[in-house]
């Protein structure tokens, strides 16, 4: 599902595009959709990362959050059986991998900003990576609606931003910024430096995240104790398998 060029921009950067894998009409499905849970939980959107003992930051200032959304509707099960990202997650996991979370994150006008970080709480683990993430986008990334900022290379670095530098928040001279239009795709290793920059338009800037980690890790939603019986029917035995269910 990868070319070999794929494969080593992968591992030489660490993330990856990988093209439109939606089209307008299923962006705009996907959009309709979360508008729906946005209204039905309101307050309680996202309640799901709160409950989570493993996400270090469950409610993120600026930015609107939902989760479990594997649950949520058909319509989001292709952020974690699509072919190519599976592809992409098995070349920096290897084949024994599980989904940790599919969660939702917008960010709002003149919000969402994070520091370089990394998915991980250390650096590579023994040459190897626990933690690969997808983004999907529901809107254009564009250069000012406060899109994701990679530093291409760190994840092979045993040193953490917040090490390396005196401001995470502050942008660093080697940073791309994801540019690219609704229902694009990218993939990357999570222990390569990330972080949102600043929505300097009017308007939330959308997308999914489908992160993934290694079978032998903790999900950051503990997928058995949500699935339920419709979902686990739905998505069948490799969906199930892929859930860790």
């Amino acid at each position: 599902m990868l070319t070999a060029q794929e494969l080593e921009t992968l591992d030489r950067d660490g993330y990856l595009f990988l093209g439109e894998l939606l089209t307008p009409t299923q962006v705009q499905e996907v959009n309709d959709r979360i508008t729906e849970l946005m209204a039905a939980e309101g307050e309680n959107a996202g309640a799901e990362l709160i409950a989570s003992k493993y996400i270090r930051h469950p409610k993120e200032e600026g930015a609107d959050r939902l989760a479990d959304l594997v649950n949520k509707g058909s319509v989001f099960d292709i952020f974690y059986t699509h072919p190519r990202v599976l592809a992409g997650i098995e070349t920096v996991l290897g084949n024994q991998y599980k989904l940790s979370s599919l969660n939702y994150r917008a960010a709002k006008p003149g919000k969402g900003l994070q520091n370089l970080h990394v998915d991980w709480r250390n650096t590579v683990v023994n040459g190897s990576y626990k933690v690969c993430n997808s983004i999907w986008l529901l809107d254009d990334f564009t250069e000012n609606n406060g899109p994701t900022r990679i530093v291409p290379g760190t994840h092979k670095l045993s040193i953490l931003p917040n090490e390396a530098m005196e401001d995470p928040s502050l942008e660093h001279p080697d940073e791309i910024r994801i540019k690219a239009p609704a229902g694009s795709v990218f993939i990357f290793n999570s222990h390569v430096w990330h972080g949102g920059t600043t929505n300097h338009t009017t308007k939330d800037r959308r997308s999914i995240h489908s992160y993934f980690c290694t079978r032998d890790q903790a999900q950051q939603i503990d997928q058995k104790a949500y699935i339920t019986e419709e979902t686990k029917n739905r998505i069948g035995v490799k969906g199930q398998w892929i859930l860790d269910v």
